[in-house]
């Protein structure tokens, strides 16, 4: 990985809207409702710039105690999301792709179990990343063991608004993301591009000749 320093990435015009901390890393969260293709996405865009990307902690999580979710388990979770994101920040000087953040915490927990421990709510606002890249609800819903939505029309739709309403709540500085497949990670790196001069870190993967 090459040694890019991170004010390499904001020399944008919009920079200067972008919130954002001297000493850390610029941190993009990929976030939004289930079955919206976050992990897919964070991957592909992480690979794309040559950056560290964090795992979700709830998906972690839930492959480690393999049940039902239930309220005893928002705290463990967000223990488990800032480990893998501080992990992330650590292991980049300039740049790094979060695979949701304590965002997805507060909004699932007051969805599915209508409160949110204060510390995990204050924590969000005071861990807030510099730019989040809402997924729409645009892909089709697939059925998962353990998942925690039904997947109706009105409940994505539900969802994905109480996504907006937060990151509207905490001022944050958020791009809605559409499309399929490639369309949906060049729709990202558009707006990634728009705040911070990726390109001599872009890395396009091989075509099929």
């Amino acid at each position: 990985m090459r040694n890019v320093e991170r004010d390499h990435f904001r020399t944008r015009g919009q920079a200067s809207a972008v919130k954002t901390s001297r000493g850390t890393p610029i941190r993009i969260v990929v976030t939004g409702s289930e079955c919206t293709g976050k992990t897919t996405l964070a991957a592909d865009i992480a690979t794309r710039l040559l950056v560290p990307c964090s795992e979700e902690g709830a998906r972690a999580y839930l492959d480690r105690i393999h049940r039902p979710l239930t309220a005893a388990d928002i705290e463990p979770i967000a223990h488990l999301q800032i480990e893998f994101e501080d992990r992330a920040i650590r292991a980049s000087d300039h740049l790094v792709i979060l695979d949701t953040d304590l965002v997805s915490t507060v909004v699932y927990s007051r969805q599915y179990h209508q409160h949110c421990p204060h510390w995990i709510v204050r924590q969000a606002i005071e861990r807030q990343a510099d730019l989040y890249l809402l997924c729409s609800t645009d892909l089709p819903w697939v059925e998962e063991e353990l998942q925690r939505g039904q997947g109706t029309a009105e409940e994505r739709r539900r969802v994905h608004q109480a996504f907006v309403s937060e990151l509207d709540h905490v001022q944050a500085h958020y791009q809605p993301v559409k499309g399929l497949g490639e369309e949906r990670a060049r729709c990202a790196l558009a707006f990634i591009a728009q705040y911070f001069d990726i390109r001599e870190q872009l890395h396009e993967p091989a075509t099929e000749p």
